[in-house]
């Protein structure tokens, strides 16, 4: 069976209500230099290593976050993720947890939405 539609996830867009104090969490969470947002103050475009680019999106407001996280970030030091999350007051959610291919820990950001971290195993 073919399509159109490509197997690549272009953008993952982050519902937030405050576009200043999100880019600030952000910038400080994944350790870039915080700029402004475009499109009348409401995208704002992370920096990013990969194909894949992550934004924040102020345009929905209503948004309510519940559920599993939508996506995960990489990383290759799982402790050291860990402690900057506890340094930095975020809200863990979950325990380390190993699953044979990945070890993962799952936080909030100030809005509410599920995020995780991942290490390959």
């Amino acid at each position: 069976m073919s399509s159109p539609i490509q197997r690549r996830v272009g953008q993952v867009f982050v519902p937030v209500r405050d576009m200043p104090a999100a880019i600030g969490w952000y910038a400080a969470l994944l350790g870039f230099e915080p700029g402004e947002a475009t499109h009348g103050g409401t995208i704002y475009d992370i920096p990013s290593d990969g194909e894949t680019r992550l934004a924040l999106d102020a345009n929905r407001t209503d948004h309510t976050p519940s559920g599993p996280p939508r996506f995960f970030l990489w990383t290759d030091d799982m402790a050291a993720t860990v402690a900057h999350l506890r340094r930095l007051g975020v809200t863990i959610t979950s325990d380390v947890e190993d699953i044979g291919s990945v070890v993962f820990v799952q936080f909030e950001d100030p809005d509410g939405n599920a995020l995780m971290v991942c290490q390959r195993a």
